[in-house]
């Protein structure tokens, strides 16, 4: 099982101080996460093969590195992962959007889906996952179990902040899928929240509380 890959770039976590705050209205929380999604998306996209092409530049003919032939699809988790989704597109505007909706019943805080919509072509292509929040690990096992179903060439899950219970849950059900968050806090509550997490995250993204 590979251990998470904490993205802990200055500008990551200055921003993610920022949407800990209580305070931060929604129309900030919802650009920050948009910026940290991007700034994620590099690193989670830093195993890319590449291939070398000749190219004429103003000056002299040269070769030169591009992405050689990956196909990525980003998979957001209904509905905080929208959030990210944006920022991943921002770096890789050629990929392809699946979705996939879950919600926790708020008594046994399982997850239970209720849609999904992925690329037709997603077995020739790479998954990145997102969800801002990794926290039962529940909502995440069950998507990628989903994503499985279809053969995709392999499978990432980026979130930006993670609890030690669901980062555990993940990597025992899923061993193949390397997880990137920009911060492992402390725990979960009994409320299953991540202590201190940063809330409701789609709650603060879409203003909804």
């Amino acid at each position: 099982m590979s251990a998470p890959i904490i993205t802990n770039h200055p500008l990551i976590q200055h921003k993610l101080t920022l949407i800990r705050d209580k305070n931060t209205p929604s129309k900030d929380f919802r650009e920050m996460v948009t910026e940290i999604a991007m700034l994620m998306c590099y690193e989670a996209t830093r195993d890319l093969p590449l291939k070398e092409i000749e190219i004429e530049t103003p000056i002299t003919v040269t070769k030169a590195n591009i992405i050689s032939g990956r196909k990525l699809a980003f998979v957001p988790i209904l509905r905080a992962g929208l959030g990210m989704c944006d920022g991943m597109l921002q770096l890789v505007p050629a990929a392809k959007i699946g979705h996939i909706g879950m919600y926790r019943d708020p008594i046994t805080h399982e997850p239970h889906e209720y849609y999904c919509k992925l690329p037709a072509d997603i077995d020739e292509r790479d998954v990145i996952v997102l969800d801002p929040m990794l926290a039962t690990g529940g909502s995440a096992i069950d998507a990628i179990n989903a994503i499985k179903k279809r053969n995709p060439h392999s499978i990432k899950f980026v979130c930006i902040c993670a609890a030690p219970e669901g980062v555990a849950a993940l990597t025992e059900a899923h061993p193949d899928v390397q997880i990137y968050t920009a911060a492992l806090d402390e725990k979960l509550n009994d409320n299953k929240y991540i202590v201190p997490g940063l809330g409701d995250a789609g709650d603060r993204i879409f203003g909804t509380k």
